[in-house]
């Protein structure tokens, strides 16, 4: 088993902090309902990697207004990242969009898609088969 390290122990409590900052204090109407789901942290801890799902919209243009607006907010993000987490290095942020969630949910779907096609294709003495 391996040891968490440093950057991964400062990934996680910014991972966390943001999250709730996210939640509380960033009041952007524009910005959708945002999640953290990742921190990749540097190193020498100098750059941070905030990887953020955009729910509740599927449209890509939305998703990418968000990342921007989160990006462009990134001093009023990290100085209050600064005041919740005592780190002599703060470091700087650039938030990112992370696709596996909705890549996860397109996978899903075209597998459901698929195994209801192979349904339709064998017809209904194969669905019979198959719950016995």
């Amino acid at each position: 088993m391996r040891d968490f390290s440093r950057t991964d122990r400062v990934g996680q409590q910014i991972q966390k902090e943001i999250a709730v900052i996210l939640q509380r204090e960033i009041k952007d109407p524009r910005l959708g309902m945002a999640t953290v789901s990742a921190v990749e942290v540097s190193r020498d801890l100098a750059y941070a990697k905030i990887f953020v799902t955009i729910l509740n919209t599927q449209d890509e243009d939305k998703s990418n207004e968000s990342i921007a607006i989160l990006n462009e907010a990134t001093g009023f993000i990290r100085s209050l990242l600064g005041k919740r987490i005592r780190a002599r290095i703060m470091p700087n942020l650039k938030f990112v969009l992370d696709r596996s969630l909705l890549e996860g949910m397109h996978m899903s779907n075209l597998v459901d898609k698929v195994i209801r096609e192979d349904k339709l294709k064998r017809g209904p003495e194969a669905s019979q088969e198959d719950e016995e």
